[in-house]
């Protein structure tokens, strides 16, 4: 196996594959700078599921991450099972859309939580794609060979 099919590999080991909720560090850039002007971060935990690169997560349109990413789509994920990732994240829209069907689906299979307070009927539930590009997992017990990936998402590499 290549580095890459191996660092794939080990985030669906930690992160599962569409079959379970992955909680998430979620960092946006704020809509209020610095007092110097500078961007200024804004990190929360999220609940997400992994599936071939890409975290999905449902949430609210109208929450503070979701107005941050219309004005920047540039995130960076991070989570305990040692992985730090740069990634585009992107509103698909109303969960209860007919295009998000299998997504959602899929919402109320891994979030337990989900038919309680989805609030699936309220237009803005929808659903948020985070679409890995680059960053790092760390494989401690070093399971493939390495300790570390630095993975491309974009053009399926490793080193």
């Amino acid at each position: 196996m290549s580095k890459f099919e191996n660092a794939m590999k080990l985030m669906q080991e930690r992160c599962g594959n569409g079959d379970r909720e992955e909680i998430i560090g979620l960092a946006t850039i704020s809509l209020t700078p610095t007092a110097t002007g500078a961007p200024r971060p804004a990190a929360r935990m999220v609940c997400a599921y992994y599936q071939d690169g890409a975290f999905y997560v449902s949430t609210d349109a109208t929450k503070n991450k979701m107005l941050q990413i219309e004005k920047n789509s540039e995130v960076s994920v991070c989570g305990l099972n040692w992985y730090a990732f740069q990634g585009v994240a992107e509103n698909l829209g109303w969960v209860k859309d007919e295009k998000n069907a299998e997504i959602r689906a899929r919402f109320k299979k891994v979030f337990d939580w989900f038919d309680e307070v989805g609030d699936e009927d309220n237009p803005n539930s929808i659903v948020l794609r985070i679409t890995l590009t680059e960053g790092t997992v760390i494989d401690n017990e070093q399971k493939y060979g390495e300790r570390m990936y630095e993975v491309d998402f974009i053009n399926k590499t490793a080193k």
